[in-house]
């Protein structure tokens, strides 16, 4: 029984994670008798419609008392939300109503506790459901954590049906509740067919087949359809059904406005009235700052290239304003949806807002064009992920071609030792461009405006754990598929060999770059991960104790993803215009999804994989980095811990043994349609856990956890203190490095620096990348972050709230611990030349996390907020 209650307090303070609004308070019910249920609940309305003439109505199924005619909970009548309350105290800023009503319920003595909420919507407007809670007769108040839009039973042809904070295990789930349990997951499943509307809960799959958009022209072609085959394997997406394009029909029709924030998603997972307001806001600054001046200089036919560094530092210091030209303004309005337009209109007319100048370049403006900083970057910077220790000397393709690179070009410049000698203490390291690349390169450069090689970048480890770039080898395919045409290019102090050292850097950034945001980015902690947010609304009850536990970290995915899909991934989208890969983008990310695989999706399997760490019985987490001062590797082994010993406390409640975890039927549909289904292109791998042991579902949902947490708070958080600066992280390149004896050389020649820029993106180009950065950069104010407590309400048992508490506290702990690794003056990669300090792994809290630009650098987000 002990052990059961304790199951049950933590039950209670899981379900606490769950949704966007929570109840501040439980107002004082009066004592309930035998016959009567007491009860509230708190509603939002719209802005700008009228209080309900026509109420809603509320239901009660029973936990345990049986309708013998239905085989559900037993049913009670209709309550009528009329005689609401504005609650002041709790009013939506953005001019939502929010009201709340007291409910009677009369019951029969055997009814038990409630364990389901029925609402139906007879209005002519949706509202939006935040909670409810209730009040039986032995005083026991029963929770249920709604957060969802309920729209008018016109258009839904069914009430909505809500289940209690209370999870069970499907053969643990009461009886009044297990037909109710069943109906509800094939009600989210549907039958795969019709147009998704608005106000449908529908959770299916399909493939990547709505990126082209032919009946644009030919710019916008048909892209391939990504998922199905092998060939172009990719994860599956959320179904819409839109119907096919007219010019293809293996293309879904797209709509017809820029910037559709209306793309089909399930009510559960949009944005909130808040976040949508301050993502649009957000959008519509960074647009007019960096982006409408340089198209009316397209319009006024200005030079396209920045003349010098300080144009491009001027970006961010200077009077920029936000006029706009009467004909953009006039196409905006034909384009845009009315609310985004009425958001032009409303910034044109405010005060400019301050955009600062990205860290990179405050304390140091030239910090950009150190070689320290450049090795830095590759552990303490925006993409940690990539680097790893060279296993053989020299490098060797896939292809078996062996690189250029030869120990003349590098032995003089590691310490005094020999290149065997460095190689066996394991001090010589990688950024490997290369082999994704190649296959593509030749699409790239033909009529792209681009010129891009694939790269290689040595490295050597030096005594105080900072890394000495050695040598750049750019390369471009041969005649033949087993040549190859390379370049190495060297360090140098000065002069014309310390130019071009620089022009090779920026090679390398562009690259990296494109596979930050693709791959890293994109494919590796949203595209891989919507699949399972679609397998655990279909298959796990939202009484199910993994569904519980998951939900808040699949928070606002979905949404985040179609927007992506229509306008950063799309034929002719901000990807497209600003990567060096074009139009082959989303193939790209198609060939490295080939080699992805779940179970290195760990971290200390990643570490492993590329060398960075080896396994070490004697560490406490039985791991040891190859370099002590990489401050991803050292801050994310921190937190994987403790995130593994949560979920492997969290598991043991529920699962007391392997036998209790294999009697799971919904986790083996759960874990069956991820592998067949949304992962399905690659069902056949062999290295896809089998989740008949607490271990390995201990070790799944830790990575997961990891995936959408800390991993993407590595790659996304911080992003405009480096990418924002596009001297820094060049996107793209437009010009080839130049060779002695051509006319482009004699041109790098007379002017470096002015070759330079004009090698960089035009500023159109640029000016955007910028402001899709500054946007992926902002925090908005409904995030939660890792091992943030709940509010004490809801945590009804002291046991329960200390046993939760400790994630928290052992984060803070870590918290500390970065913080007093980045004071150490010997850990000279955690802070660069531009003064930043490696802070994205920190755990801090919301109100901890508030930056005075609106930038988000740390406290890691429970999800992939953006």
């Amino acid at each position: 029984m002990e052990k059961q209650s304790k199951r049950s307090n933590i039950i209670n303070c899981l379900n606490l994670f769950q949704g966007d609004v929570s109840l501040n308070r439980v107002r004082s019910f009066k004592v309930p008798g035998p016959n009567i249920v007491y009860g509230e609940i708190i509603i939002q309305f719209l802005p700008g419609k009228s209080m309900p003439r026509k109420p809603a109505s509320v239901q009660l199924h029973s936990s345990s008392s049986v309708d013998s005619d239905t085989g559900k909970g037993t049913l009670t009548q209709e309550v009528l939300l009329k005689h609401g309350n504005i609650d002041k105290g709790m009013q939506n800023e953005h001019g939502a109503k929010v009201m709340w009503y007291q409910l009677e319920f009369k019951v029969e003595t055997h009814f038990g506790t409630p364990g389901v909420l029925v609402i139906k919507n007879e209005l002519k407007h949706k509202f939006f459901l935040q909670s409810a809670s209730f009040q039986v007769y032995n005083n026991q108040i029963v929770h249920f954590e709604c957060n969802s839009w309920i729209y008018p039973v016109r258009l839904t042809k069914q009430d909505r049906v809500f289940f209690s904070n209370t999870c069970y295990l499907p053969k643990q789930t009461p009886v009044g509740l297990l037909e109710l349990r069943k109906e509800e997951l094939t009600r989210l499943r549907g039958d795969g067919t019709g147009e998704r509307r608005e106000w449908d809960r529908i959770y299916d799959y399909d493939y990547y087949n709505d990126l082209g958009n032919p009946e644009k022209g030919h710019e916008y072609e048909a892209r391939p359809v990504l998922g199905g085959s092998e060939s172009l394997p990719y994860p599956r997406r959320l179904r819409t059904r839109r119907p096919p394009n007219n010019y293809d029909m293996h293309t879904e029709r797209r709509p017809r406005v820029w910037f559709n924030m209306d793309l089909y998603v399930p009510p559960d997972e949009r944005f909130s009235q808040k976040k949508r307001s301050e993502f649009t806001s957000n959008v519509v600054r960074a647009a007019m700052r960096f982006v409408m001046p340089e198209t009316r200089s397209i319009v006024n036919k200005e030079s396209s290239n920045f003349e010098s560094f300080d144009q491009i530092h001027r970006l961010f210091t200077g009077d920029r304003g936000h006029s706009v030209d009467e004909k953009l303004v006039k196409l905006l309005k034909q384009k845009l949806p009315d609310d985004l337009f009425k958001k032009v209109k409303e910034v044109m007319d405010e005060k400019p807002v301050e955009f600062p100048l990205p860290r990179i370049a405050t304390g140091n403006e030239f910090a950009w064009m150190d070689d320290d900083e450049f090795g830095r970057q590759m552990l303490a910077g925006t993409n940690p992920t990539v680097i790893s220790c060279l296993q053989s000397f020299p490098p060797k393709g896939e292809n078996g071609v062996k690189s250029s690179i030869k120990k003349s070009h590098i032995e003089r410049n590691l310490d005094g030792l020999s290149i065997r000698e460095a190689m066996n203490q394991w001090r010589i390291f990688t950024l490997d461009h290369h082999d994704y690349l190649m296959p593509f390169l030749r699409r790239i450069d033909t009529g792209n405006g681009v010129c891009a090689y694939a790269s290689r970048t040595i490295l050597f480890l030096r005594d105080d754990s900072t890394l000495k770039p050695l040598a750049i080898e750019l390369s471009f395919p041969g005649p033949s598929p087993d040549e190859e045409i390379n370049r190495v290019f060297l360090p140098s102090p000065n002069g014309t060999e310390a130019a071009l050292w620089q022009l090779a850097k920026a090679h390398v950034a562009a690259n990296d770059s494109c596979y930050h945001q693709l791959i890293n980015h994109w494919l590796k902690t949203h595209a891989v991960v919507e699949p399972f947010i679609i397998a655990t609304k279909r298959r796990l009850s939202v009484m199910h104790p993994i569904h519980r536990l998951l939900n808040p970290h699949f928070k606002d995915t979905i949404q985040v993803n179609a927007l992506a899909r229509s306008v950063l991934l799309n034929a002719g989208g901000i990807l497209e215009t600003t990567l060096f890969s074009g139009e082959v983008s989303m193939e790209l990310s198609s060939s490295l999804y080939k080699k992805w695989r779940f179970d290195e999706q760990s971290l200390p399997a990643d570490l492993i994989k590329r060398g960075m760490a080896f396994y070490n019985p004697n560490r406490p987490k039985n791991i040891e980095l190859l370099i002590e001062d990489y401050p991803y590797g050292a801050d994310g082994l921190d937190i994987w811990i403790l995130v593994k010993n949560w979920v492997t406390r969290y598991c043991s409640y529920f699962y007391e043994d392997d036998d209790s975890l294999k009697s799971d039927d919904e986790i083996k549909e759960w874990w069956s349609e991820i592998r067949y289904i949304g992962h399905g292109d690659k069902q056949n791998e062999t290295w896809w856990y089998d989740i008949t042991t607490r271990a390995h579902l201990i070790e799944t949902l830790t990575t997961l956890i990891w995936i959408v947490s800390a991993l993407h708070a590595a790659v996304s958080l911080g992003q405009y203190d480096y990418a924002g600066y596009p001297l820094n992280r060049p996107t793209a390149c437009r010009k080839p490095i130049p060779s002695e004896g051509t006319m482009e050389f004699a041109e790098f020649l007379r002017n470096p620096d002015k070759y330079f820029l004009s090698m960089l993106p035009e500023k159109f180009e640029m000016t955007l990348g910028i402001a899709v950065v500054d946007v992926l950069s902002k925090h908005t104010a409904d995030e939660t972050r890792l091992g943030e407590q709940p509010s004490p309400e809801w945590i009804d048992d002291e046991e329960i709230h200390k046993m939760f508490q400790l994630f928290g506290d052992e984060l803070g702990e870590v918290k500390e611990r970065i913080r007093s690794r980045n004071q150490d003056p010997k850990l000279k990669n955690r802070r660069g030349k531009g003064g930043i300090r490696y802070e994205v792994l920190c755990s801090e809290t919301s109100s901890e996390v508030r930056s005075s630009d609106g930038n988000l650098r740390s406290g890691i987000p429970n999800n992939t907020f953006m």
